[in-house]
């Protein structure tokens, strides 16, 4: 497996009204990345890859807000979200 990069995969959980910024729920690398990518495809949860962005996530603990200079490219996670979602209903 010389050369190959590990897979990586952050989990965010973002509650309006409840959360102040999104939050990391969940991150790994290599087998955890696996499973956290499985879980959220067997949930129907939306998945975007964004490598740099991954990046940034983490380096942020769990269970933590993320910093305000992520707050833009999260933000456009979030619509990513809503739209498949919405995508998802109408089928």
């Amino acid at each position: 497996m010389e050369g190959k990069e590990k897979k990586k995969a952050v989990a965010l959980r973002y509650m309006e009204g409840k959360d102040k910024a999104p939050v990391v729920v969940a991150k790994g690398v290599g087998e955890l990345a696996e499973r956290i990518v499985e879980l959220a495809r067997k949930e129907g949860v939306p998945i975007l890859e964004d490598r740099p962005l991954i990046e940034a996530l983490l380096r942020v603990e769990v269970f933590e807000e993320i910093p305000p200079v992520l707050y833009e490219a999260v933000a456009k996670v979030l619509v990513f979200v809503q739209e498949a979602r919405k995508r998802s209903s109408q089928r």
